[in-house]
């Protein structure tokens, strides 16, 4: 008795052991806690229901029926993984196994209490059913009260109601047809029609919906059916087909939704939100680009950035942000931000401590003119990788202000780069842009100066200095989306500089990804450059963008043609003629051949600028045209 006695009790230790080394969550806790109780209240009215009242006299049953059961029923449902189910997702096969964890309870306590209780038995085999029902009873209402409640509390974005259109008969319109219908109701969400090319589904039906056709009905069955909301549900789609399909949908007065391409879906890495209807998102003018993502090669990142101290000039601003996140991911040694501006290195530091508390990072408040405090960060850190974003952007304040040009742009390069060849840098990155190329400002001439400082540097240096051009940046700082986006936010007008004018663009991430696998080529004296597809019209942007926005270009919201501002051309080169082009691994990225230069008039002229960048009276864009010969101005 005694010795059986032990064994069970062993046992019992064993498996609590075991459900306690495994990680628990607190959810499954909670349900863990709710299920014990339960369970106890079950022994309790078992007892009580059949009549036998001599357990609460009797200590030996009362450990019975109130520890060993409820540990059972708790032990029994981990194993039969009942605490691992979303149960706002439950099925009836979800509850079959649920009812087979509780029978295997039952038995597993029968046993074991026949096997210790010799005398006089109160849980007689129909005791036993009676307290597999009870149990059973109080686990499926606090299941049924769990998806209840998750599935009103799911769904806390923007209501979809109206009639739908889906664009991709495949997989994933079939699971958000199940979604829409399992958690809207079909009196104020109806699912009208499916688009799809593939010839061979048309005039079928998936799930009750009507595949009627290819992306030529789109705008007929819009009018045909009152559609009120399209959702684009190919995830699959290559960037150029969606940019097409999403152009004919915003000729339309819909509300467009695009579920994400899967390998932003992949990267949900929460088990919580499985809904695909929550991952449906508002078209963004991202998506109309017509250009598929640029992808780099994580290794040859790691193999650069790991384990180094890695500093980014400029690193609060939106590229060099966005530079620390993606390095910072790399798991540096060292990571630090050096930026002139304390807010933005502010919150580019919070982020990062929040997101990365093992992290070793430094924010330093500093300008790249001031050679004495950069000297002082070289000394002190000796890092091995600088990407160097720092530098005045904006073109027309750039016009109005040639001098400050200069002496951040060209001289703030001159200092780093300086620094890195003294203090044996392994690379540095310059970011530079587009406006390089023949350019028509002195934003864009002074940059062009700067990629010639790092290849002269590139020459005489140890360390690999390269630079990385591309054209303007979605969502950065000064650009056109979200001024367009204040502009529209107000009523408009939305000014456009000229409807012909175009530009190359690309989102941050993407600029960075860039920047990234250009320092992991780098050999020396390259300039990296992005086949960013084909241009952009931005008068296509501000009308797309308007009625993405749920107004009509012209007649909600006016556009204006204000003309081109002061150093703006109509179109961005992305190659100098004389450079040519060389493949690289990565089909997007070309290496431009650098330029000769006569090296010493260069240093000439380089000192020239620096001795009269300091009076405002003087003109250097003179001295700037004798550096950059195709630096083309007018003069004033």
């Amino acid at each position: 008795m005694c010795y059986n006695l032990f064994r069970y009790i062993e046992l019992f230790g064993v498996l609590c052991m075991n459900f306690i080394i495994k990680p628990i969550r607190f959810r499954q806790l909670l349900f863990t806690i709710a299920d014990f109780v339960f369970s106890m209240f079950a022994s309790f009215i078992a007892l009580l229901v059949s009549g036998n009242s001599s357990f609460l006299t009797n200590t030996k049953e009362l450990l019975l029926a109130f520890i060993l059961y409820p540990s059972i029923v708790c032990i029994t449902s981990y194993f039969f993984l009942v605490y691992s189910i979303l149960w706002q997702y439950a099925e009836l096969t979800t509850f079959c196994r649920l009812f087979l964890s509780n029978l295997c309870s039952s038995i597993i306590f029968y046993a074991m209490h026949s096997a210790i209780v010799s005398d006089k038995d109160p849980f007689g085999i129909e005791t036993v059913m009676v307290l597999l029902l009870i149990t059973l009873f109080f686990n499926i209402v606090l299941r049924i009260f769990v998806y209840i409640t998750a599935k009103s509390s799911t769904f806390k974005g923007e209501s979809i109601t109206g009639n739908i259109m889906i664009i991709g008969g495949g997989s994933a319109c079939r699971i958000i047809i199940n979604d829409i219908y399992k958690n809207y109701s079909k009196k104020t969400c109806k699912i009208k029609c499916i688009i799809d090319d593939d010839e061979t589904k048309m005039g079928q039906f998936l799930g009750g919906v009507p595949i009627i056709g290819g992306t030529n009905k789109i705008l007929s069955a819009v009018e045909q059916y009152g559609i009120d909301i399209i959702v684009f549900a190919i995830p699959s789609c290559s960037s150029s087909k969606k940019s097409s399909i999403l152009s004919i949908c915003s000729k339309t007065e819909c509300k467009i939704h695009v579920l994400p391409s899967y390998y932003k879906m992949l990267d949900e890495t929460s088990t919580e939100s499985m809904q695909v209807v929550n991952k449906l998102h508002k078209i963004e003018i991202e998506d109309l680009l017509g250009r598929d993502p640029i992808v780099i090669n994580d290794d040859s990142v790691f193999d650069y950035v790991t384990g180094k101290t890695v500093i980014v000039t400029g690193g609060g601003g939106s590229i060099g942000s966005e530079l620390c996140r993606q390095v910072a991911n790399h798991k540096p040694k060292h990571l630090i931000i050096f930026d002139i501006y304390e807010n933005n290195a502010y919150d580019i530091q919070n982020e990062l401590l929040r997101a990365k508390p093992d992290l070793e990072l430094t924010v330093l408040i500093g300008s790249v003119r001031d050679e004495n405090r950069l000297n002082a960060i070289f000394e002190k850190y000796t890092p091995d990788v600088v990407f160097h974003a720092a530098a005045h952007k904006h073109v027309p304040l750039m016009e109005d202000s040639p001098n400050e040009s200069i002496k951040n742009n060209v001289f703030g390069t001159y200092n780093t780069a300086k620094m890195a060849d003294k203090y044996g840098v392994k690379r540095f990155i310059l970011i530079s842009t587009d406006k390089a190329v023949n350019p028509t400002n002195i934003m864009g001439a002074s940059k062009r100066i700067c990629e010639m400082v790092v290849q002269n540097f590139n020459k005489h240096s140890d360390t690999e200095f390269v630079a990385v051009r591309f054209g303007n940046v979605l969502g950065s700082n000064g650009s056109v989306i979200p001024l367009f986006k204040k502009q529209i936010a107000e009523g408009g007008p939305v000014t456009v500089t000229d409807p012909k004018i175009i530009r190359y663009f690309m989102t941050i991430p993407e600029a960075v990804s860039l920047v990234l696998q250009a320092g992991a080529n780098a050999k020396g004296g390259e300039i990296f450059v992005l086949d960013m597809g084909e241009p952009v019209k931005i008068i296509d942007l501000a009308e797309n963008l308007i009625k993405l926005s749920g107004y009509k270009p012209y007649i909600d919201i006016p556009i204006e043609f204000t003309g081109l501002r002061p150093g703006e051309k109509m179109y961005e080169e992305k190659l100098l003629s004389e450079e040519g082009l060389k493949r690289t691994e990565n089909s997007l990225i070309h290496i431009g051949s650098p330029i000769l230069f006569d090296e010493d008039e260069f240093n000439s002229v380089l000192k020239q600028l620096y001795e009269k960048m300091s009076d405002d009276n003087a003109d250097i864009r003179d001295l700037v045209k004798k550096i950059v010969p195709t630096f083309s101005y007018v003069k004033s």
